[in-house]
């Protein structure tokens, strides 16, 4: 915007566009007026929104109310994919993004890797459930759906993992170039648990869907994905998250990978993290991880239980299959309990993080995931 304001002047029709978009990037939060990084976090959200209510929807035996809701969500997943690659996109050195999916809205139209894994896991939960869709998709659509994959197979690194916004394409000597004094590791884009974790479940789900289109080239790429993911696994049995708090969130991630590829608690790999996981339960049930864990690297304790941090441990328990139903139990029994009589959950502290060091608010989680823990735990007592 300042760019503009300096070439074309402050009457300019460009400028006025700028200025015209400035609310998008305003946010109404508990703690006051905030100005966000990017317009929102509406694919990011929705996304998995569509998985949890899903699971609520099973868990409930409700599909009415939930698949109208459903329905109106698979029109907005559809509407926000990226039906173009960006003009010149080779030879600027841009990153193809036909068929993906923003972190945000249409308008940003910035792909991430993840985001695309789970708007593409989203559509394709919908497609598989004829409850949830009200129409067919056309024949466009459902192309977009192969140009997601064409793109995320074009996304993988050499290591087998999965960045953020594009693949690798340097050295870790560039971080000597860093011009940030806050941030860590930004010179590049490097492969991630949580990125690769969500492309293998997409694209595994989407094999299923879909098995006649590049089934090879996807069967290669998942067994690179679940060797990266598997050498990323720590000594003490967790891996770390660099988008959430964190051994938490990284280790759910990890074990839904492994349960996606069909490992559960009797895999040794998968059989330490859940004992990692369990050993940080707290007595009243619940989990607790503190943002200092990001920039220390190591697991830090929160000082109280944590709604959200308690949800990923128990998707991450349940995916696993581990066997013990009391440990799940008191997990459920204290969301249960720290729910408010209108059905929210209260704001707890920071769950998101980018680059080590600057902490996300995610203002749906303490809902979300809360919701989506609880269902996948009363689809698993009731089966």
């Amino acid at each position: 915007m300042l760019v503009v304001w300096h070439s074309e002047g402050p009457e300019s029709s460009n400028f006025i566009k700028h200025v015209a978009r400035l609310r998008d990037y305003l946010w109404l939060g508990t703690d006051g007026l905030k100005m966000q990084g990017t317009n929102g976090s509406q694919l990011w959200d929705t996304s998995f929104a569509v998985q949890a209510l899903v699971e609520a929807s099973q868990a409930l035996d409700n599909s009415e109310e939930i698949g109208a809701s459903l329905q109106i969500a698979r029109s907005w997943l559809l509407d926000t994919q990226i039906k173009e690659n960006p003009p010149n996109y080779e030879k600027f050195y841009r990153q193809a993004n036909k068929g993906a999916f923003p972190f945000s809205t249409h308008d940003c139209g910035w792909i991430v890797s993840d985001c695309t894994a789970e708007g593409l896991k989203a559509l394709l939960i919908l497609e598989t459930e004829s409850r949830f869709r009200n129409v067919l998709l056309n024949t466009a659509q459902h192309q977009l759906l192969l140009d997601c994959v064409d793109t995320l197979l074009q996304m993988q690194n050499e290591d087998g993992g999965y960045a953020s916004y594009e693949r690798k394409r340097g050295g870790a000597f560039l971080e000597a170039l860093n011009p940030s004094e806050v941030f860590g590791d930004i010179m590049i884009d490097y492969s991630y648990t949580e990125c690769t974790s969500a492309v293998l479940q997409a694209l595994l789900l989407f094999s299923k869907f879909c098995p006649e289109y590049r089934g090879r080239e996807i069967a290669a790429a998942l067994s690179k994905m679940e060797k990266f993911i598997r050498n990323r696994q720590r000594p003490d049995g967790s891996w770390e998250g660099s988008w959430g708090i964190c051994f938490t969130y990284g280790t759910w991630f990890g074990l839904e990978a492994l349960a996606a590829m069909g490992h559960f608690s009797e895999d040794l790999a998968v059989s330490k993290a859940c004992q990692f996981l369990l050993g940080k339960q707290r007595s009243d049930g619940g989990w607790g991880e503190d943002f200092k864990s990001c920039t220390q690297r190591r697991y830090i304790e929160h000082n109280t239980s944590q709604v959200v941090n308690t949800s990923w441990a128990m998707m991450a328990l349940i995916a696993a299959k581990w066997p013990n139903e009391l440990v799940l139990e008191k997990g459920a029994n204290f969301l249960v309990k720290n729910q408010l009589v209108n059905g929210d959950w209260a704001e707890e502290d920071i769950k998101g993080v980018f680059n080590k060091s600057c902490a996300i608010v995610y203002s749906s989680y303490k809902n979300l995931f809360p919701i989506w823990a609880l269902s996948k735990w009363m689809i698993r007592i009731n089966s």
